[in-house]
């Protein structure tokens, strides 16, 4: 079980929120810390500790009157810790290149791929030909129905009838390097993790798969290594000390190890 550090950006400010709170219009969400440090900061922590394969997530639209200083924040982060983080946020085969000559390992894409409730495969061919399979993290977060988990896109804002299934990974796995899931239910709630949800993807055999949503001590961290057979990444945010939680930093670094 890898930990995979966070750097998530809004409003052009280092930030914890509660991810299904998101809201475009007006650029709101639910706050759970804003940190005074700027994103490269972030990223050249993590590069102390030897971490790899986190995220710098763009929470802001295009649109938004931040996006450009969220954009930046997140170039500094990619530029001060080149090959160690990946990026994502309004990821396309259009500019999905210029993330890697900033720096990132990867890319992350949702929205782009997963639309009106079906596989756009001809967007991820594209992605594919833009950086290359093996630069490409798909984000298939999700939130729980009656019977399964279901692709959100658009920033969490949006449901889709896409469910997670084996085959359905097994199809995307194809195109791309990872997975990362969002348990959007609890995502940003230190309320605990989806069990359930990381057994399913612990059953999966395939490429990486990193986990995000929930975890808000070291029983969860233990709850999250058995109920994912330690094959499952995690990806901690409001709960660490970095981002003025509980949990110690280097005590979950160290755990993971």
């Amino acid at each position: 079980m890898k930990f995979r550090p966070c750097i998530d950006i809004h409003n052009g400010k280092v930030k914890q929120i509660v991810g299904a709170s998101l809201q475009d219009a007006g650029d709101l969400a639910a706050v759970n810390f804003v940190s005074d440090k700027s994103a490269a900061d972030y990223a050249k922590m993590y590069e102390r500790y030897g971490l790899t394969g986190g995220h710098v997530i763009l929470l802001n639209g295009k649109d938004s009157e931040y996006y450009a200083e969220t954009k930046r924040q997140a170039f500094l982060a990619l530029s001060a810790y080149p090959g160690g983080l990946q990026a994502g946020g309004g990821i396309t085969a259009d500019n999905a290149a210029q993330f890697l000559r900033a720096g990132a390992s990867h890319v992350i894409v949702t929205s782009y791929v997963f639309q009106g409730g079906e596989i756009l495969e001809e967007n991820l061919r594209k992605l594919v030909r833009a950086v290359g399979r093996e630069h490409l993290v798909l984000d298939v977060s999700c939130k729980r129905r009656k019977d399964g988990y279901y692709i959100v896109t658009d920033r969490w804002q949006k449901e889709t009838d896409i469910r997670i299934t084996p085959e359905l990974l097994d199809k995307l796995s194809a195109s791309c390097d990872e997975f990362l899931v969002h348990a959007v239910d609890v995502e940003g709630k230190k309320g605990g993790i989806e069990e359930k949800l990381i057994g399913e993807l612990a059953g999966w055999q395939g490429i990486p798969v990193t986990y995000a949503g929930g975890v808000r001590d070291l029983e969860d961290l233990k709850k999250l290594r058995e109920a994912g057979g330690g094959k499952i990444d995690v990806t901690i945010g409001s709960a660490l000390s970095i981002f003025g939680g509980a949990l110690d930093f280097e005590e979950a670094v160290r755990y993971c190890r």
